[in-house]
């Protein structure tokens, strides 16, 4: 079992940033791969970013250019720096981490919320 808890979000004007952080415990960190994905009003969850127990990302076409990942193993953490927020990007975001190919261990989520 694995204990995953965002925290960060927030509200922002268009053109600003957000960092989140996302807390994992319960199996060893560095053995995960960690995601982040978003829910906005009326819309499916969808994904953002992950990163691999190796280091190797990956990112949605929404995010290249304007969110990075990465993740301190020592800290357990895996972060999602968010620059040039757009009104689109409002969503509750959601931290996953998986053992395998399929994220399994979800967090409650953060809401972020970008004013135009």
């Amino acid at each position: 079992q694995v204990h995953v808890v965002e925290s960060g979000g927030g509200l922002v004007q268009a053109g600003g940033s957000l960092r989140l952080s996302c807390a994992a415990s319960g199996r060893t960190f560095s053995s995960l791969s960690m995601g982040w994905f978003r829910q906005a009003p009326g819309k499916e969850r969808e994904f953002v970013a992950q990163i691999r127990s190796g280091g190797g990302t990956s990112y949605a076409d929404s995010a290249k250019g304007r969110f990075t990942i990465s993740r301190d193993n020592p800290k357990n953490t895996v972060y999602l720096q968010m620059d040039s927020l757009k009104p689109e990007d409002t969503a509750v975001y959601f931290c996953a981490a998986a053992t395998s190919s399929t994220y399994i261990y979800w967090g409650q989520g953060t809401q972020v919320t970008v004013s135009s």
